[in-house]
Formats: C-alpha cells, structure tokens, sequence
C-alpha cells in the first residue's frame, strides 16, 4: 500500500486519524466499532473494543489517534468518504486529539 499523504503526527510516520463514528455490533459479541479516519476522508482506521472495556480512564476514548500507515485502509465509497472527511474536520477543529470523547 501507497503511505497516505496526509496529516503526519510529529514524533515518526504515523498519520493523524480523528474518530468518525462509533457504532455498537448487534451480534452476541457486544462490541463497540470505533472508526477514525483522516480528515481528507480518504483513509480509515478500525477498532473494535468490548462493550466492558470502556469501564474506567485507562480504555477512554481519544478523538484523535496516530497510526501507522499499514494500520489504515482506503475509504472507496465517496459518499462515505465525504462523510468521514466532514466528521474528521469537525473533531480536529473542535478537539485537540487526546480529548476524551
């Protein structure tokens, strides 16, 4: 995969991504997906984390994450990826990315 060229993070390579929507899975597993993506809206990056994890400050959520460039995939759909953009821009102008969200 082509390193996106977007948003780096200061300290290495990684790219700045910014939570785009947080969804609860209707299977028996209950997980939470978390999807941030950067804020061109062309890439994204996937967590899925137990719906008990989120219990106390050390599993908080950030509105902004650094990831490495093999840890994001390429968001296809350009309705979706207009989404994504508009929802990335709107976090980074309103949260700096350690926030609690």
């Amino acid at each position: 995969m082509t390193e996106p060229d977007t948003e780096r993070c200061s300290d290495d390579d990684s790219v700045r991504v910014w939570l785009v929507e947080r969804t609860y899975s209707d299977d028996e597993l209950n997980l939470i997906i978390l999807v941030y993506a950067t804020e061109d809206g062309r890439y994204y990056h996937r967590r899925e984390r137990a719906l008990t994890s989120f219990t106390g400050p050390a599993r908080a959520t950030k509105a902004g994450l650094c990831v490495s460039p093999d840890a994001v995939g390429t968001v296809a759909d350009p309705d979706t990826r207009d989404r994504y953009a508009t929802e990335a821009r709107r976090m980074a102008e309103q949260h700096e990315p350690d926030d609690d969200v």
